[in-house]
């Protein structure tokens, strides 16, 4: 089963989300966790993640694949930012425990100067605290595009933060549009990019996808979505992933320049493109 689906709003709370993404003909989906310009989230509902709960279960979704705020800067050079950061990552990731059984993905965040390795300790240190031992959830680092000082543009840099956490509960979300724009040809040698994948993380710890065409040439470093089949990957890199199989039973959320009749057209055309 192809599980596809896109970035939806919480406003209305998870079971709406459900409605919705069921709505568009999706079996998963992504949301953020609080605000992803600032800091502030939704009040917690516990009867209403319950019944998100059973409506996942009696509509055969697949693993949902929450973000994290793009605000959340763990290895920023300030060290109060730096501590704000990691409060919201141990906030978030208990608020996922309402949600058992998914996915919490979040870019690694900018050394801002600091260099890489200190970057890595950062983020290490923070996931270290956040992790604790038993939460129903999975951590997932973002592929990134590499640009300015991101971490996770090369997939040594995913590797050291794995290595460095130490636990089960990490594991990696590839972005299409991120990987190319940093220079991994998944247009022209996608086996190639997932065998130096496997190689350097392991494809076990690949979790989830997402799918996303680039407005800009491949090894661009710039990070700019564009719609399924309209930029630089082309309509046949996604029919080479969803047939792919080390891939086709991934989570595929789409985050394209979209709104929710388009998002519906482009899981329609992911499905449509499975042989």
């Amino acid at each position: 089963m192809l599980y596809a689906g896109c970035h939806l709003s919480n406003s209305a709370g998870n079971l709406a989300m459900v409605e919705t993404a069921v709505s568009i003909g999706a079996n998963t989906f992504a949301f953020f966790t609080r605000n992803p310009r600032g800091s502030q989230a939704k009040k917690e509902d516990p009867e209403d993640s319950a019944k998100a709960v059973q409506a996942l279960k009696d509509h055969n979704f697949g693993p949902l694949v929450a973000h994290g705020a793009y605000t959340m800067n763990l290895c920023t050079a300030e060290a109060s930012a730096r501590e704000f950061a990691a409060s919201i990552l141990c906030d978030d990731l208990r608020r996922m425990a309402a949600l058992p059984g998914n996915y919490y993905n979040f870019h690694p965040g900018s050394h801002v100067g600091q260099g890489v390795e200190a970057g890595i300790d950062y983020i290490v240190q923070a996931l270290k605290k956040a992790l604790e031992p038993g939460y129903p959830v999975t951590v997932l680092l973002e592929t990134m595009a590499g640009k300015g000082s991101e971490i996770g543009g090369k997939f040594e840099e995913l590797k050291a933060i794995i290595d460095g956490v130490g636990s089960d509960e990490i594991g990696v979300c590839l972005d299409s549009c991120h990987i190319s724009d940093g220079g991994y040809d998944i247009v022209n040698d996608l086996d190639g990019v997932l065998q130096e994948f496997d190689r350097v993380i392991g494809l076990d710890k690949l979790k989830a996808l997402h799918l996303n065409d680039s407005k800009n040439p491949f090894g661009s470093h710039k990070d700019r979505h564009e719609l399924l089949g309209e930029g630089y990957l082309g309509e046949q890199t996604f029919q080479n992933i969803v047939n792919h199989p080390v891939l086709k039973k991934l989570p595929m959320i789409l985050e394209t320049p979209n709104d929710l009749p388009g998002y519906a057209r482009e899981i329609a055309l992911l499905r449509n493109l499975q042989k």
